[in-house]
């Protein structure tokens, strides 16, 4: 008794931290979708501000949120495809830790540009402009550098994959079309060698039906013979004449085209 009641403590101590693992998996994973809403709205929020401040905002503070804006939409780009092809080609594993390096520079001009848009001395920030373009040329050519050449080796492999598909496609529709040719040649020997071997069968059989017919009627002359010599030894003379019976009706064959015979009528 007592063993059935350790075992049932011990799975229901089982089914309890079960019950506990699977609910801290769903809390974390709930968490990591909150998280993602929460900055994917942020980003949205802040794009959109950006996007206002750019058109209505002339000057400094206009042309800091065009930069930004360029900035943030250059190094998402990159970093949405470098992670879709680095799912299916491994090689860009090393261009992903590259990107990483470079989205470290990336934050810090976007912070720079951040503090500059709440700075007071407009020509202090006037005068860092060109800086601050350059910077974000550098940044945002080497991140495309690395998106178009993602993008080229994906396209390469996609044309590769392509042409070797087309080049199987080509024999497998020439295998498809062989029977055209050949196969019909070689049916139409096969028909006039049978053709052929019937014709000799025909003219074989015609011959052995010969033979067999003279040897019937060899083996019918030698009967009549056979009999006539019965006949004379048994003393039977020549001028005796075989006596002739009439024809049974009944057993001639009949054919369709005769007439039934009358019947004579009795009085």
């Amino acid at each position: 008794m007592e063993a059935v009641a350790a075992i049932f403590g011990l799975l229901f101590l089982l089914f309890v931290a079960a019950g506990v693992f699977v609910t801290v998996k769903a809390v974390k994973a709930a968490k990591r979708g909150v998280d993602r809403g929460v900055a994917q709205a942020r980003r949205t929020v802040e794009d959109t501000t950006l996007r206002a401040r750019q058109f209505t905002q002339p000057g400094v503070a206009g042309e800091l949120a065009q930069l930004r804006l360029s900035l943030r939409t250059s190094m998402r780009a990159t970093q949405d495809a470098l992670h879709t092809g680095a799912a299916e080609d491994a090689s860009l594993t090393e261009a992903l830790g590259l990107f990483e390096r470079l989205s470290a520079h990336g934050h810090e001009l976007d912070d720079e540009l951040k503090r500059l848009e709440r700075e007071p001395d407009k020509a202090n920030v006037t005068s860092r402009l060109p800086e601050l373009r350059e910077r974000l040329q550098r940044i945002t050519h080497s991140a495309e550098s690395l998106r178009w050449a993602a993008r080229d080796r994906a396209r390469q492999f996609a044309d590769d994959d392509l042409t070797a598909l087309g080049e199987q496609i080509d024999m497998e529709a020439g295998a498809l079309r062989h029977w055209s040719k050949e196969p019909l040649e070689e049916r139409i020997q096969a028909s006039e060698g049978e053709a052929s071997g019937g014709a000799s069968a025909a003219g074989a059989g015609a011959s052995a039906a010969g033979a067999s017919g003279t040897a019937t009627s060899g083996a019918a002359a030698a009967a009549s013979s056979g009999g006539a010599a019965g006949r004379k030894s048994w003393g039977a003379t020549e001028d005796e004449k075989p006596a002739i019976t009439a024809r049974d009706p009944r057993t001639q064959p009949s054919y369709p085209w005769q007439k039934a015979p009358r019947t004579e009528r009795t009085i």
